[in-house]
C-alpha cells in the first residue's frame, strides 16, 4: 500500500509541475513588451520579449523555491521547465543551449537580487537587473526602475497565484506554528 500511495504522490506532483510549468511558459503582455522595449532595448521587441520571459521563468522558480510546500517542489518544477523549454517553438533548434544558458545568468542574477539583503527591496533589485540585461536605466529613483519594480510584483503575484493553483495553498490551524509542522 505504501509503495502505491509513494508512486501516486509522485505523478501527482509531476502533474503539478507541469502544470506550474505550463503556466510560467505564458507568453508577456504586449503591453509590457512595448513598454521594455520603449525604454530599454531600444526598440527591439524580440529582445524585450524574451526578457519578459526570462523573468517570468526565473521568477517562478524563485516563487517555488520561497513558497512551495514540499522540499522537492522547486527541483520537480524546473525540471519541467526545462523540458518545456528545450521544446519551446520560439527557440530555434541549433540556439537551445544559447538560451538555456542567457535563463541560468538571469536566474542567478535574480536570485541574488530577490534574497540578498541590499537597498530597496527585492523587487527593486530584480527591476534593475532586468533593466540592466535589457540596456535600460538602474537607478532606483528613475521612473523606468519604479515602472519595472510594477511589473515585477505582478510577475512575483501571478507566479504565486499559479503556484497555488496547481499545489494548493498552505493551511495550519490557529493554533499550530509553522515552524511545528512535520514534527
Amino acid at each position: 500500500m505504501r509503495l502505491f500511495r509513494s508512486f501516486r504522490d509522485d505523478r501527482a506532483l509531476l502533474r503539478r509541475s507541469a502544470e506550474y510549468a505550463a503556466a510560467l511558459m505564458e507568453e508577456p503582455a504586449a503591453s509590457d513588451v512595448d513598454w521594455l522595449s520603449a525604454v530599454a532595448t531600444r526598440g527591439d521587441s524580440d529582445h524585450a520579449i524574451w526578457e519578459l520571459r526570462y523573468l517570468r521563468r526565473a521568477l517562478g522558480i524563485l516563487v517555488a523555491q520561497r513558497d512551495a510546500l514540499d522540499d522537492r517542489t522547486p527541483s520537480e518544477v524546473l525540471r519541467a521547465l526545462l523540458h518545456r523549454m528545450q521544446k519551446d517553438h520560439n527557440v530555434d533548434g541549433e540556439l537551445i543551449d544559447l538560451a538555456e544558458r542567457q535563463f541560468n545568468a538571469r536566474l542567478s542574477a535574480y536570485r541574488d537580487a530577490f534574497t540578498s539583503r541590499g537597498h530597496g527591496t527585492p523587487a527593486i533589485r530584480v527591476a534593475q537587473n532586468l533593466l540592466a540585461f535589457s540596456g535600460g536605466p538602474i537607478r532606483a529613483d528613475d521612473p523606468v526602475v519604479q515602472r519595472g519594480t510594477v511589473l515585477v510584483s505582478e510577475y512575483l503575484a501571478a507566479s504565486n497565484a499559479a503556484l497555488q493553483a496547481s499545489f494548493g495553498k498552505a493551511q495550519l490551524p490557529e493554533d499550530v506554528q509553522p515552524s511545528k509542522v512535520g514534527r
